[in-house]
Formats: structure tokens, sequence, C-alpha cells
């Protein structure tokens, strides 16, 4: 199959973490989002041993923005994972769920107040300060503490991955980070001489699903030269570095993603190459993985419902989900695979386009794929979409949110209850002339 987080059973259907996905769909409803626990765990502790037999001091911290709920938080917690957050609500939601606030690591190019003052308050580990204006910020709001906030300055490295430029992070034309050729350096002098502040290292992130191990390589060896020319003009030898995240999984049978293993074998030995080279101490490592260690460990069902054909063009076939349950196709024209997952075994017959329920001409799951013929009840399961799907689900046409559960050994655990029709009200408010009598 796919790979091998699934199976099929002697009824033809489609099996993931030992769970039957019909009777999933049966008892928890579609759309819905399903996640095997045991391959997330595994991922979680392939960065951690990969990484820890290449290099002497490492920590991943999983990409909170892919997938995040509470079960999920106690989950990295009890894998021994720290947290890559990118907003308050992240933060709060891994404090709810007991998580270790001196393991999150708080980032974003535009934190409010709101935001710094409750990382500062409940001592997370590091702040990764994206500009000049937010070094002022948050120095005046830890010294109103009497606190020293242990921070990361993001560097923009100039390295531009092969992948879509939404998701390139890392070139010289972004909105994130300080430019390593002109700014970096006035933004070491800045956060040295401003009270409140304990600078520890440099972070870097150059994009998302990278398939190509050269960029990580390139990125790590510019990174170190940037070490050791803060230690040559500012005389400080910076003992933490974040390289971010960014390795890529396969979302069509096609793809060939590197392996973790490879991975941490490419950004270590680089470290280490380069850090020789300057007659450097070696820094702790940081990486922050979250798509690869989620990604391809979760799927999403859906029941077939209308069909149209097109005459000599295609054939559509609708679900009842689509942009507002799996929103990456419409925003990047991201390219997906799927099962049927009733019928898993027989063989495909035909080409349909997968069409979602939104009232958007672009609500397109999947372009032109070969299924078995598709009928009205079937149900349908699209693959490696653990990340960015459930975290960018909306309410758009006034659509509830999927539930989310998670299979482990043929166990299904609901983690996140599926909206309602009184869920999307509960927010309103109507003003007393609005009133009707």
């Amino acid at each position: 199959m796919f790979n091998n987080l699934f199976s099929s059973n002697e009824k033809g259907h489609l099996v993931i973490g030992g769970c039957d996905t019909v009777e999933l769909a049966a008892q928890f409803g579609t759309p819905l989002y399903v996640l095997d626990e045991n391959a997330i765990r595994e991922n979680c502790r392939r960065y951690k041993q990969s990484l820890a037999q290449n290099y002497p001091d490492t920590m991943p911290a999983f990409a909170g923005k892919s997938f995040l709920t509470k079960a999920m938080c106690s989950l990295l917690a009890q894998e021994g994972m720290a947290l890559d957050t990118v907003s308050g609500g992240e933060i709060y939601t891994a404090l709810q769920a007991g998580f270790p606030a001196e393991k999150i690591i708080f980032h974003g190019n535009n934190k409010s107040e709101a935001e710094i003052n409750l990382a500062l308050d409940s001592g997370v580990g590091r702040l990764v300060v994206d500009s000049t204006a937010e070094l002022h910020l948050l120095s005046q709001l830890a010294t109103a503490r009497d606190k020293a906030a242990a921070i990361y300055l993001r560097v923009n490295p100039a390295v531009t991955p092969d992948t879509h430029s939404y998701i390139q992070t890392g070139q010289v034309d972004s909105k994130f980070g300080f430019a390593i050729d002109d700014q970096i350096d006035e933004a070491v002098k800045l956060a040295l001489s401003l009270p409140g502040l304990s600078l520890m290292g440099l972070h870097c992130h150059i994009g998302s699903q990278i398939l190509d191990l050269t960029p990580f390589r390139k990125m790590a060896e510019a990174m170190v030269d940037l070490l050791n020319r803060v230690r040559q003009d500012a005389g400080v030898l910076l003992g933490e570095l974040d390289l971010g995240g960014g390795l890529g999984i396969r979302y069509l049978p096609t793809d060939q993603p590197p392996a973790i293993e490879d991975y941490a074998q490419v950004i270590t030995s680089a470290l280490k190459e380069s850090a020789a080279k300057y007659n450097l101490p070696l820094p702790k490592l940081l990486v922050e993985p979250g798509r690869s260690i989620v990604g391809p460990a979760g799927i999403t069902l859906f029941t077939v419902g209308s069909e149209k054909e097109v005459t000599g063009v295609r054939k559509y076939v609708a679900v009842d989900g689509g942009m507002t349950t799996d929103l990456r196709p419409a925003l990047y024209d991201a390219r997906y695979h799927a099962f049927v997952a009733n019928r898993v075994n027989e063989p495909a017959t035909e080409k349909v386009t997968i069409a979602g329920k939104a009232c958007e001409s672009g609500d397109i799951l999947i372009k032109d794929i070969e299924l078995p013929k598709l009928h009205r009840g079937d149900i349908l399961a699209l693959l490696a979409t653990g990340a960015y799907h459930y975290s960018m689900a909306s309410n758009y046409n006034r659509f509830g949110r999927p539930a989310v559960v998670f299979v482990r050994d043929g166990d299904a655990n609901l983690i996140v209850n599926r909206e309602t029709y009184a869920d999307l009200c509960s927010n309103d408010l109507l003003p007393a002339h609005l009133q009707t009598k």
C-alpha cells in the first residue's frame, strides 16, 4: 500500500492503527480526522535517536502549527519533546495540557504585547525575536517584571529551497527574521545592550515540504559561519542554534522524501565540519519538525455524495468536506492521494475529480485521480493529512469543524469534538435593537 501505516481487513476495508476506517466513520461521523498515535510517537523517537546518535546535545521541538491539541501536547510531553509555538493560543493550549513551559519556544513575526506577557509570565523557555521593534518591546516588558528573557534572534539565511513560494521562508525577500548580510550584526549588538534580555543563540527556518537535503546543509553551514562572525565582531560565543524544520513527506505514491535519519546525518555533519573549520565549540542543536512527524500519520475520512459528468472534460464526485476541512489543495495547489476506504482492494476503473462542498469553484481536493467507481455513501480516505489540515480548518459557509480521533492498537479515542450548529452560534450576539419580538 501507500505506506506501512495502512492495511486492509477481511471486509476489504482500510485499516489504520488497528481500526477499521469504515467503522470509525460510522461511529464518529464524517468528515473525520484520524491520526495514528503510535506512528506519531515513532517519528518523535526517530528524531530524538537519530540526532542524539550524531551530535552531543540536541533537542527536537515539535512545530505546533502543524497540529496542536491538548492531547497532542500531552503526547509530546510523554515523548520528551520540546514545543515550537507561534501564538498565544498555542501557548495557552500547551499550558492547559500541563506541558512544561520551560520546553516551549515562542515564535512570531508580530507578537502582541499580550502574547509576550503570557510567555514571560508562564515561564516559556525561549522567545525567538523577529525584529528590532520586538527587541525593544520585549526588553521593556521583561525589565518591568525584573526578568531576563532568554531569546534567539531569527536569521534569514538567504537559502531558497525548491518548494512552493508560499512556504519558502529563508529567501532574501521574506517577512521573517533579520537578513544575514546586513541586519543581524546590528540586531546582535542591540540584543546584548538592552536590559532584560539574555541572548542565548540564533534561529533560522528556510521553508517547508523540502525533499532535497542540500538546502539543509547550506543552511547549517551559513549559520555556523554566522556564529563565528558574532564571536569575532561582538565577542560573544552563542551556545544554542535552532535550525527550524521543513523536512518533506510523501503525499503521492511517486514522492521520495528523505528519511529522518538522513536529514539528521546531513545537518549534524555540516555543523561539526563547519565548527571544526572555525575551532568553534559545538552549539546545542534544536530542530523544529512538524509535518514530518504528524503528516504521514493522519488521514481524513469523507462520505461520497453527488456526482456530475462534464462530457468530454471530467467527472466530478463531491464529498462532505473540502477546503474548510483540507485547505492546502486550494491554498497551495497541494496534491494528494486517496483510497476508497470501504473497497480498498478494488482496482481503479475511472478517472474522477474529487470536489468539496464549499460554495467555491476552487474547492477541489484532488484533480483527475483513478479510483474504483464511486457511489453515494462510499467512504473516501485522503492520505497524509495529519499536518496543516485540522489546524487550518475553518467555519466558512458556517460549516462545523470535524472531530479528531487518535487510533492506537485497535482503540479509537476522541480528542476533539465535532462542532455543532450550536457551537457555530455560541459567540454570536444580538444587540437589543436587532432582536425580534
